[in-house]
């Protein structure tokens, strides 16, 4: 256990019933499956109030023998993995393989809301739970390819589906060619990203269910989820905008930024723009060196060599420097800086302490322990741990009665709006948003049915818009994140443009911004201002972190939440220093919680009317997705380092050179899939070798395993290995590149890769969503045109006279 709790200002779980207004109260979940993408997507559902129901064979959940351990042991009861992914649920032991069990879940089933399904594809139709048995129902199945996926790839882990997805290949930025690409950080990076996008669905779903009266079947891919956490880079990529091939810096910005060693760890430092280089002449002794750059030299003028000196005279500035201390000098002078944290350090941030993330819990096996918590603070509906993960059937015998529910109160949005179907028609979202993370908010509402209006205006063009091109309609990078959506022209700057503004409010729903810490309350756009005078509204306030506490002045880009988070410290070759993701990653994520946080706030209002205020952090989101990590440190101590591809509980688990510089992913779960690995290299006896015939052997023998597997794959068609493996009942999977993510027939079959027109009549393909769903949004529309919608928002939606509008063009509150 986390010996030094008690010292630190954390808050303690409260007990069941302490907190009676929880947003899914109402609500009854039934989770099947014991998948880690699963878990995590009913823990979020149930921190939030919702009554998940986890149904586990006699046997427990195959979680409940995953570490990290407690010091209990390591009994169905000590795994502190299950004991993070299961907080806020109730465990029902159910054999479904019998007739018994089937009609227990089916009468389960009946005044059910939800089901959260992480078997193979067709398992759900092999018990009889499909759609059209269960009309009412939101069905929502996590599969690693989508349930129809082709034989090719059948058989699947974490690995294997991240290097499928295009992260493993460009993973770390800067990749050295000879080395492997990693896995990410971790060993369950991709399933708790699968479930926080399954979490979304499920809210919408539910939404839509209290507007429309019907259930829905979710289809989710893992590796399209994965997929799209690189939408702002694919997209451009699949509409012939960016360059695709064969290098492993396909994703990469260049430049001088990333990870430097600093005193007493690692910083990540951010370098782009001429002020970020103003601020180093700022804050290094030894400057003469910089007047043989220009100015732009980051935008228009890299060269290696540039970067090289660059970096050495950083490093060098750094040595002296604790990393808590270089990130303060830095953010005074707008240097976005930030310290690479390992798990021990997130207790210790004031910042975190401050935002009350992490809270003790008292598990009846385990002990108390600390355990991070969400990384929304909802101001009406806030969530909460109540207790601990359930013991192994705790609640067989418990009438588990689904509570009352209120009719819903809203029926969709009446008057002008955009109708595509989906979950979400009827609701309005207002985008006051900037780059990718705040955008993605609005593209994952548009996909499930809302309509979407971006606040624009010439004055404050957004930098994907007018960022390296000479036509602001026409910018690829804007393209990428903002299908679906509406454009209105609204300088937020000018009084009468605050004025049209919150008149435009109280016709949404939701609002989201992003912009600089402070930035809203200056315009007068704050939550309070625009409460006061619509008190139903939805406001989303996405941070770096969050909205409150003594580092929440601080800025940055995705990977600095990434470093802040812990998660850059877990990436990197094994026993070496940390290299971190690769540089797009971490946005898109961000963006996903806090859509899904707007649509559990949605389904509150649903039932009450009330509307409220969300604050969400980007550091605190993405540290959520590494709570096995964290908790192996709350219980044991023990801090976690880079591990290359190393899984604890898998041998051989890695990715190995193939022919044409290609890579190979390969995992092993057990001693069955060994020994047919062993026959697919045509080395059968090997199974039986005393360093390799068990897990804990091979593991002992991990280099030389990895040796020989790397000496087997060399030369082959990485493809067509993948392929031979995978008929052998083998986890494999190529690690694409970006030529072959683009390529990927079964995305372009199950609809990821789409087209779309924009209002000048263009035709071009683009990222989808990572789900299907049964009775889905049509997605046809790119991104707008700046100020497309003008007429339809000016006048249909606030009614103004083309004279008012006239006058709002002439004083410049609309431009």
């Amino acid at each position: 256990m986390l010996g030094d709790t008690k010292a630190a200002p954390y808050r303690r779980a409260k007990l069941i019933g302490e907190y009676t207004l929880s947003a899914l109260r109402h609500f009854k979940i039934i989770e099947l499956g014991g998948s880690v993408c699963g878990e995590y997507c009913g823990k979020l559902l149930a921190d939030f109030g919702a009554n998940v129901l986890k149904i586990e064979p006699p046997e427990g959940s195959p979680t409940r023998r995953l570490g990290p351990f407690a010091a209990s042991g390591t009994g169905p009861e000590d795994s502190g993995l299950f004991a993070y992914l299961n907080t806020n649920k109730h465990s029902l032991t159910l054999d479904l393989e019998t007739a018994e069990g089937r009609a227990r879940l089916a009468a389960l089933l009946e005044d059910a809301d939800a089901v959260i399904d992480g078997h193979a594809p067709g398992w759900l139709a092999n018990i009889g739970l499909t759609p059209e048995a269960y009309p009412h129902l939101t069905l929502c199945a996590i599969t690693p390819f989508g349930q129809n996926a082709p034989a090719g790839r059948a058989h699947a882990e974490d690995l294997t589906v991240m290097q499928a997805s295009g992260w493993g290949y460009h993973t770390p930025s800067a990749a050295t060619p000879s080395r492997p690409p990693l896995k990410g950080a971790g060993r369950f990076q991709v399933s708790y990203e699968a479930g926080l996008d399954a979490a979304m669905c499920i809210a919408a779903c539910l939404y839509g269910h209290g507007t429309q009266g019907r259930g829905r079947f979710i289809d989710l891919s893992k590796q399209e989820v994965m997929a799209s956490r690189v939408d702002y880079v694919l997209a451009q990529m699949v509409a012939g905008d960016m360059e695709v091939g064969t290098s492993r810096t396909s994703f990469d910005l260049g430049g001088p930024s990333g990870i430097f060693p600093c005193r007493d760890g690692f910083v990540y430092i951010w370098m782009s723009a001429p002020s970020h280089w103003e601020a180093i002449r700022q804050l290094l002794d030894d400057t003469a060196w910089m007047d043989d750059f220009p100015a732009n030299w980051m935008e228009r003028g890299l060269t290696p060599e540039r970067i090289a000196t660059c970096r050495r005279h950083i490093t060098n500035w750094l040595k002296s420097l604790g990393k808590d201390d270089a990130a303060a000098a830095a953010q005074k002078q707008g240097l976005t800086l930030a310290p690479v944290n390992n798990v021990s350090d997130l207790p210790r941030s004031a910042q975190l302490q401050h935002r009350g993330f992490f809270t003790e819990v008292e598990h009846p096996v385990q002990g108390r322990a600390l355990y991070p918590t969400t990384p929304y603070k909802l101001s009406a509906t806030p969530a909460r741990i109540q207790r601990p993960a359930p013991l192994l059937g705790q609640h067989d015998k418990a009438a588990l009665r689904k509570p009352a529910a209120p009719k819903p109160l809203e029926q969709g949005r009446a008057g002008p709006i955009k109708r595509r179907g989906g979950p979400l028609e009827g609701v309005r979202v207002l985008e006051l948003t900037k780059v990718w993370a705040g955008p993605c908010v609005g593209k994952h509402l548009a996909y499930l049915g809302a309509e979407v209006i971006r606040v624009e205006s010439l004055g404050s063009i957004d930098v994907t818009r007018s960022y390296g091109v000479d036509d602001i309609n026409n910018a690829p990078g804007f393209q990428a994140v903002n299908p679906q959506k509406l454009s209105v022209q609204i300088d937020m700057k000018s009084k009468e443009g605050v004025a049209l503004l919150k008149e435009l409010i109280g016709q949404c729903d939701i609002v989201v911004e992003n912009l600089r810490p402070g930035a809203i309350d200056r315009l007068g756009l704050g939550y309070e201002a625009v409460k006061a005078a619509h008190p139903g509204i939805i406001y989303v306030s996405m941070g770096m972190y969050g909205n409150d506490g003594p580092l929440a002045y601080q800025t940055g880009y995705a990977p600095c939440f990434v470093a802040l988070s812990g998660v850059s410290a877990l990436v990197g070759y094994e026993g070496e220093t940390p290299q971190g993701m690769n540089v797009r990653y971490a946005d898109s994520s961000f963006g996903t919680a806090a859509a899904y946080a707007a649509l559990v706030a949605l389904l509150h209002r649903q039932q009450t009317g009330e509307g409220q205020f969300i604050d969400i952090s980007a550091v605190e989101t993405m540290t959520s997705m590494i709570g096995d990590v964290f908790m192996d440190y709350s219980l044991n101590k023990r801090i976690a380092h880079c591990d290359g591809n190393r899984h604890p509980d898998m041998a051989p688990h890695g990715v190995y050179p193939c022919g044409d510089e290609d890579w190979i992913s390969i995992a092993i779960p057990g001693d069955t899939a060994w020994r047919a690995l062993c026959a697919a290299m045509g080395q059968p006896s090997l199974a039986d070798d005393p360093r390799f015939a068990t897990l804990p052997a091979r593991k002992a023998s991990e280099a030389a395993l990895d040796d020989l597997l790397a000496g087997w794959t060399r030369g082959q068609d990485a493809q067509e290995l993948a392929t031979r493996l995978q008929a052998q009942g083998i986890a494999a999977a190529k690690s694409a590149n970006s030529l072959d993510l683009v390529a990927d027939d079964h995305l372009w079959a199950r609809g990821f890769y789409r087209y779309v027109t924009d209002g000048a009549g263009e035709t071009k393909a683009t990222l989808g969503p990572a789900w299907r769903l049964s009775d889905g949004a049509a997605i046809t529309d790119g991104a707008p045109r700046l100020g497309e919608h003008n007429a339809y928002v000016f006048g249909e939606i606030l009614r103004l006279p083309a004279a008012e509008q006239e006058r709002l063009m002439q004083t410049g509150a609309i431009r």
